[in-house]
């Protein structure tokens, strides 16, 4: 199972739509989940359905890999995009902190194509030059 770990908070622009850390953990710990099928982790990705063998890719080497957890902290908002410094935590030590971007779409925060193809890469399944 996948789990996460929260940072505070903060946003250069405090809106009532900002995300939370959490809210943003989310997306990440369900989009590396293995037991998660690819036609949900596809919604969290903005486009995700153009990523469909990309996640595929991603489940095989993410099963019996073990656990990863996120750290997000230093969001920031601008309109319907929020950017964050996020840790990943696996079985082989933590990353430095990396920048991830999200988007607002229907009101759900889901990760951008750019970030989506980030984590994709970093799981054997690198997405290709469109």
């Amino acid at each position: 199972m996948t789990t996460s770990s929260a940072a505070p908070t903060t946003s250069a622009s405090a809106t009532a739509g900002a995300p939370t850390a959490e809210a943003l953990q989310s997306v990440l710990v369900k989009l590396s989940d293995p037991a998660v099928p690819t036609a949900e982790k596809t919604k969290l990705i903005v486009d995700g359905e153009k990523r469909t063998a990309n996640i595929d890719q991603m489940n095989k080497a993410l099963a019996g890999y073990g656990t990863l957890t996120y750290g997000v902290a230093d969001i920031t908002t601008q309109g319907t995009s929020a950017s964050a410094q996020v840790t990943i935590t696996s079985p082989h030590g933590t990353s430095p902190a990396i920048p991830l971007t999200w988007e607002n779409v229907g009101g759900t925060w889901k990760l951008s194509d750019l970030s989506g193809c980030a984590l994709l890469g970093f799981a054997q399944a690198p997405c290709l030059p469109a």
